[in-house]
């Protein structure tokens, strides 16, 4: 069974509010997001396009992070963790997250491995907590 390279939730409610429960989620596991993308906010701005309520959130775990950087300097091409929250419309909301465990599997390195699983369980239970 091939894995899915996110973890995906849907729940009901307001955007900016599913939002702001995300960062406190991601904080309770020690993540701080160090971006926010407005893919909206971009798409009207830059293309004239009305895109619907789409976030990109780039968590951060500082020692988890410097241990994948000091396991493999090229990491960072993978680094920070995002999170996306789009309104998918009728007040459903979907809160989905990388799943590093996949994408580490590619780069074959044990050390590597162990901290993306780590990765992968706090992320689960980020979207978990939505």
């Amino acid at each position: 069974v091939q894995m899915q390279y996110y973890i995906a939730k849907t729940v009901n409610g307001g955007f900016p509010a599913i939002v702001e429960r995300v960062v406190v989620a991601l904080k309770a596991e020690g993540f701080g997001v160090l971006t926010e993308i407005d893919v909206k906010t971009t798409m009207k701005k830059k293309l004239d396009i009305d895109f619907r309520e789409y976030r990109i959130l780039g968590a951060c775990n500082p020692p988890l992070a410097h241990q994948a950087l000091t396991a493999d300097d090229k990491i960072g091409t993978m680094l920070p963790c995002n999170v996306i929250v789009q309104d998918l419309g009728d007040g459903q909301i979907e809160v989905a997250a990388i799943n590093p465990a996949i994408s580490m599997e590619q780069v074959g390195n044990p050390t590597l491995k162990e901290i993306a699983e780590s990765v992968t369980s706090k992320l689960r239970r980020v979207v978990a907590a939505i």
